[in-house]
């Protein structure tokens, strides 16, 4: 399993509806190519005042080729909109991670 990380610092005079739209409007869209099976979002609590709030929304897929096909076909257009919508108010950096234990018992 692959997890799509993208962690945005969005400036904190669009925060709250940046994140009402992301819940309503973008990870919907994102789930609808059904290339990845669940998401979450979290907020950064150990962060610097810089006049933004970060988040990490998270997607998971089955596999690598999935994630590619999917940033391929669907995400430039829905990085689009994201740009359009909020120009100059974040920056985004993408991660991938590959899930390697879950659950993992504690000696």
């Amino acid at each position: 399993m692959i997890i799509y990380n993208v962690t945005i610092n969005i400036d904190n005079s669009v925060a709250e509806e940046w994140l009402n739209w992301m819940k309503s409007t973008h990870i919907p869209e994102v789930m609808a190519t059904g290339f990845f099976l669940n998401n979450q979002i979290a907020r950064l609590l150990n962060e610097e005042d810089n006049g933004g709030t970060t988040y990490a929304v998270q997607y998971t897929c089955r596999s690598l080729e999935d994630l590619e096909e999917y940033q391929r076909e669907h995400a430039p257009e829905l990085q689009a909109k994201v740009l359009q919508r909020y120009p100059e108010k974040f920056v985004a950096f993408r991660s991938l991670l590959e899930i390697v234990g879950k659950d993992v018992e504690r000696d």
